[in-house]
């Protein structure tokens, strides 16, 4: 599930929805475990940086590399919510999320998995792929009431 929250006014209104509804896609695919679903949505040269600081070069590696975590790990559901889309040129733009994850068979948010997440969609050919993605730890290191607003914010989505 994810959930609009910012208006960029450089993103037009098709494009804006575009871009939401790729990043809406790639939390779907997360979540269905579908690792080429998942690539498919990358540039062919994509670049990522996951959760745990491991790096992906290219739609093949991402397929790959996905697939042996969901292979290898019954993996938690993404909650997200977008928090801003920009537009840099017409056919580059960033997006800016908030992420929680559901463990598997539980119905709460883990909040040591809440993250922040980047998006650089680029658009070829009138379609908006994903450039780059990194998905970073929201730990807030000595600052527990952040992680709570945040656990809290993403807990309305559920």
């Amino acid at each position: 599930m994810v959930e609009k929250v910012a208006r960029s006014l450089s993103a037009s209104g098709a494009d804006e929805d575009a871009i939401s509804t790729l990043y809406g896609e790639l939390l779907a695919t997360w979540n269905r475990r579908a690792a080429d679903d998942f690539a498919a949505l990358f540039a062919g040269d994509a670049y990522v940086v996951g959760f745990d600081g491991s790096q992906m070069d290219g739609r093949e590696q991402i397929a790959n590399d996905i697939g042996a975590i969901f292979a290898d790990h019954v993996t938690a559901t993404y909650v997200g919510q977008i928090e801003d889309i920009r537009l840099l040129t017409p056919q580059v733009a960033v997006l800016r999320a908030i992420v929680g994850m559901v463990p598997p068979r539980q119905r709460e948010l883990n909040p040591n998995a809440n993250a922040l997440q980047t998006m650089v969609a680029v658009k070829s050919d009138g379609q908006w792929c994903i450039a780059v993605f990194q998905n970073t730890p929201a730990q807030f290191h000595g600052r527990p009431e952040v992680v709570k607003k945040m656990t809290d914010e993403l807990r309305q989505l559920l």
